[in-house]
């Protein structure tokens, strides 16, 4: 099972993290339209997967279409989707959505009323969905996950540019956003396509 919501999750990840701008996830009926992604590869010396399989990392060099769970400063759950089937251990990070979907559960759990607060940002995403590290490992397509296809009539433009809250390979353009949105984390410093 690697295509899942129109998406071949077995695609490099930053295809997926593209891919994955206009999508609906949620997470035990919680959620909302992903805005904000970013792409991080085996190869790429700021992805967890850089130095080889480890105990905390070892989701991401398994079956594609699944969640990978881990915990940012000691604090924050970050949600990835894991992608690629050859084991090559790459994934995107879900940076932001547009809450859609039991938003006062959301509200509840971040203890803020702005809509645009709610998600903007992978912890605040974490937070808002209740993620925590039971959650990694998880299969996208059975509960509590459901993935939901952007609508097929909808263009979807995107904006491109480099990867942030990291000090390595900060240069890459592998973070992808929703044009207009009200709901990204942070604004994008160089637009494109």
């Amino acid at each position: 099972m690697s295509r899942l919501a129109n998406i071949d999750f077995g695609a490099d990840a930053p295809e997926v993290a593209r891919r994955l701008i206009g999508v609906t996830v949620l997470v035990d009926g919680v959620g909302g339209v992903i805005v904000e992604t970013e792409a991080y590869d085996r190869a790429d010396p700021a992805s967890h997967t850089f130095p080889g399989p480890t105990k905390r990392n070892a989701v991401m060099f398994g079956p594609p279409a699944r969640s990978y769970v881990y915990r940012s400063y000691g604090i924050h759950w970050c949600l990835n989707f894991v992608c690629r089937e050859d084991g090559h251990g790459a994934g995107v990070l879900i940076r932001a959505i547009e809450p859609t979907e039991g938003l006062a559960r959301m509200r509840e759990r971040r203890g803020l009323e702005d809509p645009r607060l709610l998600c903007s940002g992978p912890g605040r995403v974490g937070q808002a969905l209740g993620i925590d590290g039971s959650f990694g490992g998880h299969r996208l397509d059975r509960p509590p996950f459901k993935l939901l296809a952007a609508p097929d009539d909808e263009e979807i433009e995107l904006l491109v540019g480099p990867r942030i809250g990291i000090s390595k390979a900060m240069d890459l353009p592998w973070r992808f956003g929703l044009k207009g949105s009200r709901f990204l984390s942070k604004p994008f410093p160089m637009l494109q396509r």
